[in-house]
């Protein structure tokens, strides 16, 4: 047991499977870090434009994210945006997860029930780390195609690189919080946010949805706390 939980928690702070994904972005698919939208949070999403446009789910990463790193409990300023986000797509959304519901740190999904109790979303359970892999699991929770979904998530090497492959469309956050978050972490981070704004300051573009070719359409301006 105790060999288990030293496993997941220096798996989760070191992403070989995203380090590899990372190097080949950066020489050949630069355009695969670029999100189609980029807002300090998920209160500045418009669900309603979003389900208007054909959108028929909302996948969510967890951390820094919706909850702070290895937190159980949704982000207080943001509860009212989940809510928000039910009321629209009901329950058509999910949290997927490079923590809970991954089965090589989570291996009998304790942790993935432990979310689902406290923030009320199903945590989709999978085998391969994000970036890699595929959306087949995603696919099947939904019952839908991936470009039919909303990938949400904060970290450009590995939300927006799998959802762009997969053909989601991509939403990178601002973090929520750095205080718990290790410092290799945040050093990487750092290096991801200076890549993507160089990456568009020089005019390189996204990758085109069909669903929204003019991705500004689902960003507000966030309701008052």
């Amino acid at each position: 047991m105790w060999w288990t939980e030293l496993k997941a928690a220096v798996g989760q702070r070191i992403n070989m499977e995203g380090i590899v994904s990372s190097v080949a972005v950066f020489v050949r698919d630069r355009h695969l870090a670029l999100p189609h939208v980029l807002v300090p949070d998920i209160r500045y999403i418009d669900w309603t434009e979003l389900h208007r446009k054909g959108f028929r789910g909302v996948v969510f990463d967890k951390d820094n994210t919706i909850t702070a790193p290895y937190s159980l409990t949704l982000w207080g300023p943001v509860s009212s945006s989940i809510d928000r986000c039910k009321s629209v797509f009901g329950c058509d959304m999910a949290v997927f997860s490079n923590s809970s519901g991954l089965y090589e740190y989570d291996h009998d999904g304790s942790k993935a029930r432990k979310l689902e109790g406290k923030i009320g979303i199903k945590v989709i359970r999978h085998r391969v780390k994000k970036p890699a892999g595929t959306a087949e699991e995603i696919e099947k929770h939904f019952g839908c195609q991936a470009s039919q979904l909303i990938m949400v998530g904060d970290r450009p090497f590995t939300d927006v690189v799998f959802g762009n492959r997969s053909g989601f469309l991509t939403i990178l956050t601002e973090p929520l919080s750095l205080a718990e978050e290790p410092f290799i972490v945040r050093q990487v981070r750092k290096l991801e946010v200076y890549l993507v704004n160089r990456w568009f300051r020089r005019g390189l573009k996204p990758i085109s949805h069909a669903l929204i070719p003019d991705p500004t359409e689902c960003v507000k301006d966030p309701p008052p706390l």
